[in-house]
């Protein structure tokens, strides 16, 4: 698992792909950093971290398009599958590679808590509480995307419907909010993530609130595993 990880991550930055999602991530983070901290002189992070939930939807699908919709274009599946590997080891492999770009992602917020607290005094509880919302949600994205990018051979179908489905989760809990069918409406509300992630941005580590996102982590790795296990017999 530890290999596939290396190489997972390591392909990131065999191309272009990582350095492009960390100049992004970055470049939005910094802007959003000065506009809502530094020229608002706050040292409130939360409106940097709810602006970026939005590039996050959109930042994910690139660093997981590829995960397993190249491998099988380039036929380079057939290696993995008669490896002396599990399939769960290999699918953790992949997501554990696409989850460490995403926390050299989130690296950067540290950056910007230590440049305010030469002015201010950062809520550290919040924002490490908020960090941990930002990197589960994150994860349980990477897990759905790498799922979909499971299902397709073209990288680009991977992110189009990605996207889609980021776009669809960032919109749930708004969803909820105008449908009159009150048990429909509390299912959206309670599986969307937006809601999970408020807890957090609260400075609230709610146990209900990781285990959501744990638990869809565990669902979409799981289908992913089931995916290629139906692949390997077939």
């Amino acid at each position: 698992m530890t290999a596939i990880m290396k190489r997972e991550l390591g392909s990131y930055f065999n191309s272009a792909i990582g350095y492009i999602v960390l100049a992004v991530f970055y470049f939005f983070s910094g802007m959003f950093f000065y506009l809502y901290c530094l020229l608002s002189n706050t040292a409130s992070m939360n409106y940097l971290f709810l602006s970026m939930l939005m590039i996050v939807m959109l930042i994910i699908p690139i660093i997981t398009m590829r995960s397993f919709s190249e491998e099988k274009r380039q036929k380079t599946d057939q290696a993995l599958l008669t490896a002396p590997v599990s399939l769960t080891e290999i699918v953790m492999g992949k997501f554990l590679g696409a989850f460490l770009l995403y926390c050299m992602c989130n690296a950067i917020y540290i950056l910007y808590a230590i440049i305010l607290s030469f002015y201010a005094s950062p809520d550290w509880p919040v924002l490490m509480s908020t960090m941990l919302g930002m990197l589960l949600m994150g994860a349980a994205l990477i897990a759905i995307d790498m799922f979909i990018s499971a299902l397709t051979e073209s990288q680009i179908i991977a992110a189009v419907i990605s996207i889609g489905v980021g776009l669809l989760i960032y919109m749930l809990d708004s969803i909820s909010g105008v449908i009159n069918v009150e048990w429909i409406s509390d299912i959206l509300h309670n599986i969307s993530f937006d809601a999970h992630f408020t807890n957090f941005i609260n400075g609230i580590i709610n146990l209900t609130s990781v285990v959501f996102f744990l638990s869809v982590i565990a669902v979409f790795l799981f289908l992913c595993v089931r995916v290629f296990e139906k692949r390997r017999w077939s």
